[in-house]
């Protein structure tokens, strides 16, 4: 079908234009005709009605940010302070202004009144006292308001981050959302809006009082109307005709070139510390300094970041009429105030003075007062503040239950059982599935293996138990319930899991053990027990701090930020570390078999309520030896065996002993179930799973 005159197809490749930028390839949406033909001050119209819709955030942020203590009592006075900040400059006008009467009477008596210039002089440098104190004051009320601001909104922030699942968390657009609202080194989102707003006002305030100061100065003069308009258009038409900085054609850049990407490469090699042992093992800085200069030869002039290269292709873009007629508005006042005073040469020295008032007040305006304005600020903070109070409404994509799980809480004594029905998953972002048309059953209270090679789908089945992700396709039933009808909050509170990829928090060890079960996270007896049965009591009690020590230090220490001595030498830091007992690295270096221990006691944290609350009916481990010694391997299976009772636990890993020795179910995995049954069966079967037993056992016999 044809498409109909005058419609534009959004996917039309026609509109993108390529052009190529040094090493990168620039592609640029084309604008359409009602781009190009757009009403002056449409774009105003356009922010203005955004900054509309903003609105109702921006009331919410005040009437939260006006229950402040704090803020009840500085605000107040940062207004007025603000007030008078921004009639200074219309005051010290008016002292310039008394100047020009002293031209009249220096011409007809060649004498100057020293009075009035002795009191503009004063007046003068009242003004600049009182605008520096201001200034000074003005801090001393920002600081601690913004800090208030920053406290308030920082339990609504981590409140709207620590609800949300892994699949949203890893969605780019939410990053974004949350990185735009998070609260830098300066400024929290909300004072930045009341700084802004405050700040437009307080300018519009300014240039009127200065406007009103010119007219009451020049009102007898004959042409001070028009000098007036002469030297103040000037700056308005300039600034209406300013270039559009807020609005942007949709591009994309993009680079192929080997040698930058290979020098990206190589500088992070360097700088990422996760890299430094084996660049410093493997004796590789010769080499990969070698290897960078190498490539930057080749790339040449041409290296860098896009942002940087634009600037170059963006210079072609500044020669325009609009640009040539601007340059002309910056002489055409003069121009014409010179054809005026040729007409009238008796009035040049008074009118001479008071253009040149003008003028500087004209100047004032386009470097402080307009120029403030033409980046379209306040409506890029309104934006801000809706995504502050839009964060607590982005709604999880692992979508809660509503039924409550069990229905019976002392069913958890006999375990949980577990089903999968043709189920598949792609993680996001993937090409192929982690598990494709996968079915099993898990009966309550048995113990299940699940073996494979690396990547075989293992942990993606205890993320789906856990509901970490949602299948693609199929379904998971949970004692014979679905798995997406139970609240999230009961299935997740009758598991105890330990994920391969398991991470430890930066608090005290006691903290990173107790958060396996908040409940108990202060009982310092329960969480002493799961480091005993985790194997990881005995090397706590030998560090410094004991379970007080920290995994990894939450702040950083301070330290100079140009850690030299006058004379160029880097400075000595043994001394005030050893007596504030500073210790370096911060962070605590300990194996990976202790990390592992750790996390193994987090789990076991979970498991020792279930001895006198039932709270926990089935256990997930995650390749929960794969950092022990084979002596700590087998007391952990030990002690878990002895803590399992009748709940239901389930294995994945690739090393096969005695745990799949013990297993009711074995399930050996390579993306879909390839083989299903007990040990002793699937040696009689003599398949894949017989095979892999086989060669690991084959070391040993």
């Amino acid at each position: 079908m044809a498409k109909r005159a005058g419609k534009v197809d959004p996917q039309d490749a026609r509109r993108v234009k390529h052009s190529r930028v040094g090493i990168w390839d620039l592609y640029e949406e084309r604008q359409t005709n009602s781009n190009l033909l757009r009403i002056p001050g449409s774009l105003i119209v356009e922010t203005y009605a955004q900054m509309i819709q903003n609105m109702p955030y921006v009331v919410r942020m005040l009437k939260d940010v006006l229950s402040i203590r704090r803020v009840q009592i500085l605000l107040p006075i940062f207004l007025v302070m603000e007030v008078s900040d921004s009639l200074i400059p219309a005051v010290s006008l008016w002292y310039s202004g008394q100047l020009l009467r002293l031209v009249p009477t220096a011409i007809e008596r060649h004498a100057m009144d020293s009075t009035v210039l002795i009191h503009a002089a004063v007046g003068h440098l009242t003004c600049k006292v009182a605008s520096r104190l201001l200034q000074y004051a003005r801090c001393l009320v920002v600081l601690p308001m913004d800090r208030s601001m920053k406290q308030f909104y920082a339990g609504h922030i981590f409140h709207s981050t620590a609800r949300l699942d892994l699949p949203t968390m890893e969605d780019p657009a939410v990053q974004k959302q949350l990185y735009s609202v998070i609260p830098n080194w300066s400024h929290s989102v909300a004072w930045e809006t009341i700084e802004v707003s405050t700040g437009i006002v307080m300018r519009l305030i300014s240039m009127l009082s200065q406007l009103l100061v010119l007219f009451t100065v020049l009102q007898e003069q004959q042409d001070g109307l028009f000098l007036i308009i002469l030297g103040c258009s000037r700056s308005i038409i300039l600034w209406y005709t300013r270039p559009n900085m807020s609005s942007s054609s949709v591009w994309a850049a993009t680079t192929t070139d080997r040698d930058y990407m290979r020098m990206q490469g190589l500088e992070k090699l360097v700088n990422d510390e996760s890299h430094r042992k084996e660049l410093v093992a493997g004796n590789l800085g010769e080499y990969v300094t070698a290897q960078f200069q190498k490539s930057a030869q080749r790339v040449g002039d041409d290296a860098g970041d896009f942002r940087e290269i634009r600037q170059v292709h963006s210079v072609k873009k500044h020669l325009s009429v609009v640009s040539i007629l601007r340059e002309l508005m910056h002489e055409l006042p003069q121009i014409i105030f010179t054809l005026w005073v040729v007409q009238k040469p008796m009035t040049i020295l008074l009118s001479l003075a008071s253009f040149i008032l003008i003028e500087h007040t004209s100047h004032s305006f386009m470097s402080t007062q307009l120029s403030s304005i033409e980046e379209f600020s306040l409506a890029k903070q309104f934006a801000n503040v809706r995504k502050l109070y839009e964060i607590e409404n982005v709604e999880n994509k692992v979508v809660d239950g509503i039924e409550s799980f069990p229905e019976n809480q002392q069913a958890l004594r006999s375990g949980v059982s577990v089903e999968f029905r043709n189920v598949s998953f792609q993680y996001p972002g993937a090409e192929r599935c982690a598990l494709r048309n996968v079915s099993f059953k898990i009966g309550a209270g048995q113990l299940c293996v699940i073996v494979g090679t690396n990547g075989s789908g293992k942990s993606t089945i205890l993320k789906l138990v856990s509901r970490i992700y949602d299948p693609t396709e199929g379904i998971i039933l949970i004692d014979n319930r679905d798995i997406k009808t139970l609240r999230l909050a009961d299935l997740r509170a009758a598991m105890s899991i330990l994920f391969q990829d398991y991470t430890h928090f930066s608090l005290s060890i006691h903290e990173n053990i107790g958060l396996g079960n908040p409940a108990l996270a202060h009982d310092d007896d329960k969480i002493r027990e799961a480091a005993h049965l985790g194997g990881a009591e005995d090397f706590i009690d030998e560090l410094p701090n004991g379970f007080n020590t920290y995994v990894r230090r939450p702040v950083r220490d301070g330290y100079p930020d140009f850690p030299m001595t006058p004379s160029g030498k880097p400075m000595d830091f043994s001394l005030v570390r050893k007596v504030g007992g500073i210790r370096v690295p911060e962070n605590l270096s300990l194996s990976g078999g202790q990390m592992q221990r750790l996390a193994v006691s987090r789990t076991f944290m979970r498991s020792l309520a279930t001895e006198a609350e039932s709270s926990v009916g089935m256990l997930l481990f995650d390749e929960p030896s794969a950092s022990l010694d084979p002596t700590a391997e087998h007391d952990l299976f030990e002690r878990l065996r002895k803590l399992r009772g009748n709940k239901t636990m389930i294995f994945s890993t690739h090393r096969f002993g005695n745990l799949t020795r013990h297993a009711d179910l074995i399930l050996y995995i390579d993306e879909t179930v390839q083989e299903e049954g007990t040990h002793d069966g699937l040696m009689k079967k003599g398949g894949e799973y017989a095979r892999i037993w086989n060669l690991q056992a084959k070391p040993f016999l």
